[in-house]
């Protein structure tokens, strides 16, 4: 495959090797407090710049809410944690009507939706007519309540965590809601060496808080997102994804295969990926390397597949070696 052309790149537009650079000054800034975690911590914002929300699904501990007010902090996103529990009505995440005894009306109170990056902590614990308050808000950028439409502010991102092991008392993501998050990260624990410089690093700062230096601001994010939007992508290169997507479809162990969307997200969080490597092109690696947190989630197992253990991660990966890509002039 040959690099393609990029097209003309517009007056004020950042070329992709500068946001390379400044894209691992924030890894590396976040990286002066979260130890480890490179992939997971590339792949997360790779999917902010591609515009995308996060889903952090693992065991509690592993340092996701630390990931994420990082990540916030680095980018100088205004930051809100939501805690979800169970009684969480969708009033306490949009925002609602209160009434002002001053004006003798009722104004609008702006809800944790109203951020630029919302964490959303255990979100399969709240219910699903609250799970549901986020669907308009992520993949609109608006929140409508009463009849009446809110914009969110620009950039909005939302960064949820999960528990996957943990079933009592919690409410399993619809589909829908899924399809929204543009990649799911697995955290897993980390090796012993980075386990004990988290200690190390703990015991050398004497408190529990950490702070991050910001690196970019709201206004060079959305210029960074931008510059990502120029990325050429070949012909080949997309027909790779959209077979990625379709094999989904046909495997004998998936009943609900990746929808369009799927592809979109391969295709979306690749360029942020060959960004972040200082090209204006996607290579086949790039689509390799997302492929597995893009639509392992997407896909709707067999009751029979789901009971033997299978999982959409195994699905993936055993498409990615049989579904030939083009190739590549890396």
């Amino acid at each position: 495959m040959n690099a393609p052309t990029p097209g003309a790149i517009e007056p004020g537009a950042i070329e992709p090797g500068a946001i390379a650079t400044e894209a691992k000054a924030v890894l590396a800034a976040v990286g002066t407090v979260v130890v480890g975690r490179e992939r997971s911590l590339r792949l997360a914002l790779a999917a902010i710049l591609a515009g995308g929300h996060v889903l952090l699904e693992d065991v509690p501990g592993l340092g996701k809410t630390l990931m994420a007010r990082s990540l916030a902090q680095a980018l100088k996103l205004e930051f809100t944690r939501l805690q979800c529990t169970p009684d969480l009505l969708p009033a306490d995440v949009t925002g609602s009507f209160l009434y002002d005894p001053a004006d003798r009306g009722f104004t609008f109170r702006e809800g944790p939706l109203f951020t630029g990056l919302l964490l959303a902590d255990e979100i399969n614990r709240t219910p699903p007519k609250t799970q549901s308050a986020l669907l308009e808000a992520m993949q609109e950028r608006q929140v409508t309540v009463e009849g009446r439409t809110f914009p969110l502010p620009r950039p909005f991102h939302v960064l949820a965590t999960a528990n996957p092991v943990e079933y009592e008392g919690t409410y399993p993501l619809p589909e829908a809601q899924l399809d929204r998050f543009l990649l799911r990260l697995d955290i897993g624990y980390p090796p012993p060496e980075e386990e004990v410089e988290v200690l190390r690093r703990r015991l050398a700062r004497q408190r529990e808080e950490t702070e991050v230096e910001p690196v970019l601001d709201t206004e060079r994010l959305r210029l960074l997102q931008q510059g990502v939007e120029r990325v050429a992508v070949d012909d080949d290169v997309l027909r790779y994804c959209v077979d990625l997507a379709s094999a989904t479809r046909g495997h004998g162990a998936v009943e609900v295969g990746a929808s369009p969307r799927g592809a979109q997200a391969l295709v979306l969080v690749a360029r942020a990926l060959a960004v972040l490597d200082g090209r204006d092109y996607v290579l086949p690696e790039d689509v390799k390397e997302c492929a597995v947190p893009a639509l392992a989630h997407r896909l709707t197992l067999r009751p029979e597949t789901w009971t033997s253990g299978t999982t959409g991660v195994e699905v993936v990966t055993e498409l990615l070696g049989r579904v030939p890509g083009p190739a590549s002039s890396r």
